[in-house]
């Protein structure tokens, strides 16, 4: 139900963005402001409550973000305060961010190892990878060493698995109906 509700704000403010062409700038934004929100239990925790009247709120916001934000940012969460929102911000800003990637051709995704890739290693593969989906594709390496070696990549609900501890895997269920 809320992924659903975060769609729709998401697609709003993306619409607004479109119309003003500021659909980049609006996700750094909204990027910030959850990432404040997120940093900041204490202040996210006011926003969210419904002790606190909704005034108020709204001018805690201006406070804090003093003329940071752009209108149509401002403008998003003071209507998102009036509809007790805010606590679906941060799926806004994934949902935001999804819309932006669509229009924009890029595909996010994360490129698992045992140790850290290079640079070169990253750029590397995300042109491979962008040959294949014939998308721009963007990875963020995290490093895991009980995949051993190889590289684990998801992309969005994919997952290309070329790690040594799934091929070890394999070979353990061969050789077990071998012998047994």
């Amino acid at each position: 139900m809320m992924n659903v509700v975060a769609s729709r704000y998401a697609e709003a403010l993306f619409q607004v963005g479109e119309e003003t062409n500021t659909t980049a700038s609006l996700n750094e934004e909204l990027v910030a402001v959850v990432n404040i929100l997120k940093s900041n239990e204490d202040f996210f925790n006011v926003l969210k409550s419904p002790l606190v009247g909704k005034g108020e709120k709204k001018d805690l916001l201006k406070k804090v973000f003093q003329n940071q934000l752009s209108e149509n940012l401002s403008n998003f969460l003071k209507i998102m305060i009036d509809k007790d929102r805010v606590s679906v911000i941060e799926a806004v800003q994934n949902s935001f961010k999804a819309l932006l990637n669509e229009k924009e051709n890029v595909l996010e995704g994360t490129a698992i190892t045992a140790v850290p890739m290079s640079q070169e290693e990253i750029k590397e593969l995300e042109l491979k990878l962008s040959k294949k989906y014939n998308k721009n594709v963007t990875l963020e390496n995290n490093v895991d060493e009980s995949i051993l070696g190889g590289v684990l990549v998801r992309l969005g609900n994919e997952e290309i698995d070329g790690t040594v501890k799934t091929r070890l895997a394999g070979m353990k269920n061969i050789l077990s109906q071998v012998i047994s």
